[in-house]
């Protein structure tokens, strides 16, 4: 079990859209995961929580002193309550630390229900400035995620108002809508995004039918440059985390629930990264400007995106943080394998083909890279074979030999 032992300037809030995801972002260094169960998120085609898989999580997170927040934060209709006591109830037994709520309503039973539970407002109650914070908080509110379209200047103004904490998305996709609240999904498809049902149409590409000429479609571009005309970049905000951890800000959220365990793993790998670097920063040279070297960045390029933006950070976003060509940019990293059984002949879960040969990339928590190849493959009787296909299990002989961990990642450049 990796342990991260520097005092932390700031929460690190990763997401767990499964048991094995909340493991692999435990490992990497969060201090804080957040999931949903079956229902009541807006994830709902995230594989989301079992209430035994939600049991376990919570007693692995909390023996390794990471807590766990539960999302329950659609917009919800009358039949939506149904069941929400009992659910709410079985939350507060099982240990989980916070609630992350949106709609009035479920803030109001969950105060009636659990009222010893702590909650955290979600971003889709949209909090813009410092009365609304202080309205959510004298309901009982212990923690904002303020709305995305904020600038710095104003989740500084905020903080710097309110007796309580906030949390802010760092990283992650971006929604063409009002921190999250969009109609365009249930108009497009009947897939309400404000119940967990999101269909995505914002990364869709689009053409124009003209109502007398059926099937003589016409291209939807701005100046030429493609059809994804509501297809935002990622938000990320690494190179600002010395301003974010100046402001106050409490918690650094990472979006993400749907995303795959390469994802999971390695963006929280950066993150934990980046605040232990400006919290030893900090301590070394107190009087110093603190800055997010260049290779940070350079990590998270190689993870899969749409492309970044600052978003609203600076100011309203403009054409440049929009990716008009295509749904994401091209990924130059796969993920290889996840690691089952640590050792030096580790036994790995291939997530891409391996064969003899390979050239492959451990992934240690503090940006430690390691390339090694595939010197030998078996299954788990020992028999040796040439090459393991995507979800096959099977022990790795390496050159080097690396001592690796239980829930680490193994990636390779995609050709």
């Amino acid at each position: 079990m990796t342990s991260h032992k520097p005092k932390k300037i700031c929460e690190l809030l990763a997401p767990a859209g499964n048991l094995e995801k909340l493991k692999t972002a435990i490992h990497y260094g969060a201090d804080a995961v957040y999931l949903a169960g079956k229902h009541l998120g807006l994830r709902a085609h995230a594989a989301n929580f079992s209430h035994e898989e939600m049991a376990e999580g919570v007693r692995f997170a909390h023996e390794r002193g990471v807590k766990v927040y539960v999302t329950i934060n659609i917009l919800a209709h009358n039949q939506d309550l149904d069941g929400l006591e009992d659910y709410l109830t079985f939350l507060e037994s099982v240990g989980v630390d916070s609630l992350i709520i949106a709609d009035p309503g479920i803030l109001r039973v969950a105060r009636h229900v659990v009222p010893a539970m702590d909650i955290h407002l979600s971003t889709q109650a949209n909090v813009t400035n410092v009365e609304s914070s202080r309205f959510w908080l004298d309901q009982g509110v212990s923690r904002l995620n303020l709305a995305r379209e904020l600038s710095l200047a104003e989740i500084s103004a905020i903080k710097k108002g309110i007796n309580g904490e906030i949390e802010v998305f760092v990283h992650g996709a971006l929604c063409i809508s009002y921190s999250g609240r969009c109609m365009l999904s249930i108009y497009l498809t009947g897939r309400d995004a404000n119940r967990g049902n999101c269909a995505h149409p914002c990364r869709y590409s689009y053409r124009l039918e003209e109502a007398k000429r059926p099937d003589q479609f016409f291209p939807v571009s701005e100046n030429e440059r493609g059809t994804h005309i509501f297809n935002s970049k990622d938000l990320c905000l690494i190179n600002r985390l010395p301003e974010l951890v100046k402001a106050g800000v409490d918690s650094i959220k990472i979006e993400g629930r749907m995303k795959g365990i390469y994802y999971a793993g390695g963006i929280v790998r950066i993150y934990r990264a980046a605040l232990d670097y400006l919290n030893k920063a900090q301590q070394e040279n107190p009087d110093q400007p603190l800055v997010i070297p260049p290779r940070f960045m350079e990590e998270i390029e190689k993870l899969g995106s749409r492309g970044y933006t600052e978003n609203f950070f600076d100011g309203p976003p403009e054409a440049q943080d929009m990716l008009y060509a295509g749904p994401k940019v091209t990924q130059t990293y796969i993920p290889a394998a996840t690691v089952a059984k640590a050792g030096s002949q580790p036994t790995v879960l291939a997530r891409h083909m391996l064969r003899v040969g390979d050239e492959l990339e451990y992934l240690a928590p503090d940006l430690e890279n390691t390339t090694f190849t595939i010197t030998g493959l078996t299954d788990e009787k020992g028999v040796p074979f040439s090459q393991a296909h995507q979800g096959n299990t099977v022990k790795l002989t390496t050159s080097p030999s690396i001592p690796m961990e239980e829930h680490a990642l193994i990636r390779k450049v995609q050709h």
